[in-house]
């Protein structure tokens, strides 16, 4: 994971899931995760979000990313995304946000 990358930028990562908080902990280890992963258990968040879906009667939360500026407010929002890229992705939509330019490699 690019943490070092986010913490340049001053960006807090974390995410939000339905599952419980062992699967997490499980998960994490298992992914090498270095970020927080939440339980929400009851499903408020994920619902709140609009990222609440079904499959059956398992309710899960999608692969959604929220980028929230310092007010509070949504200032971007990726629905589904792929996680193989999307760190890419959101740092390059960090940097357009804070309008730094990106130099071509």
């Amino acid at each position: 994971m690019d943490q070092a990358k986010y913490a340049e930028r001053n960006a807090v990562v974390f995410g939000v899931s339905v599952d419980s908080v062992d699967s997490h902990k499980n998960f994490c280890a298992k992914e090498g995760l270095n970020f927080r992963l939440l339980s929400d258990g009851d499903h408020k968040v994920s619902a709140a979000y609009g990222s609440l879906t079904n499959l059956g009667v398992v309710k899960f939360a999608k692969r959604n990313t929220f980028l929230i500026d310092p007010d509070g407010k949504i200032a971007k929002a990726c629905m589904g995304v792929n996680p193989a890229h999307h760190s890419a992705e959101v740092l390059a939509e960090l940097d357009a946000l804070r309008g730094v330019k990106i130099s071509p490699q």
